[in-house]
């Protein structure tokens, strides 16, 4: 189960991120029309949640012989519609605060480069015949965004809760926070950078990430 929601975990943050998407084959998305609404939240998590299993299913032939045409699918996807710098800030949470934009976008960068490091290959291994199901969007406090509530069905009928978190950036929903069966990708992240950027600058931290000096872990627990 571990092993899964990591994958998950990176689907939805490397590639689960886009607008639309076509008809699933093997991903069955299933949403009430309140819910998936014509621009709205709702309908970039189920479009993108379908199109990255969609897009597994029909290139993992070739993503398997061509591990850079699978990181370059991923990271292009991410880039384009992951609100990274705000994910970066939440992250860094106090130590963020006085922060210029430039240290920000490459502690993001290096956070992201690292994860998709770690977790990309996993991708392959996911289980694309899921079933996407949206439960319900509701906003958050303080005008912050919206909450996506969704259930990733797996053949055997085991549920995978995720929760997408996002907000509206010049008239595009872009996800900036997402949380299998509850586990937050930000608080998990904001944990286990907490002593390391307490020690050194957010520039020096992002060096380490990007040297290799400091890992990163995708486990609730940190361990």
């Amino acid at each position: 189960m571990k092993t899964m929601k990591r994958s998950l975990m990176t689907a939805v943050l490397s590639s689960a991120l886009l607008a639309a998407a076509p008809a699933a084959v093997f991903a069955q998305a299933a949403a009430a029309p309140a819910q998936a609404r014509q621009n709205s939240a709702s309908q970039l998590v189920l479009g993108s949640s379908t199109r990255i299993l969609t897009t597994l299913d029909k290139r993992r032939s070739e993503f398997k012989a061509d591990p850079a045409a699978l990181r370059q699918y991923v990271t292009g996807e991410f880039n384009a519609l992951f609100d990274g710098d705000y994910a970066a800030r939440l992250v860094l949470g106090v130590h963020g605060r006085g922060a210029s934009d430039a240290d920000v976008k490459v502690f993001g960068q290096a956070l992201t480069e690292k994860l998709l490091s770690a977790y990309g290959a996993r991708l392959l291994d996911l289980n694309t015949r899921l079933q996407v199901k949206v439960k319900s969007e509701s906003l958050l406090p303080g005008g912050r965004g919206v909450k996506v509530d969704t259930e990733f069905v797996q053949p055997d009928q085991t549920v995978t809760p995720i929760a997408f978190y996002a907000r509206n950036v010049g008239g595009q929903w872009k996800v900036f926070d997402v949380a299998p069966e509850g586990v937050s990708f930000v608080q998990t992240f904001k944990t286990q950078f907490d002593t390391p950027l307490r020690q050194k600058s957010i520039a020096q931290v992002a060096a380490d990430l990007k040297s290799g000096k400091l890992q990163v872990n995708g486990n609730a627990s940190g361990k």
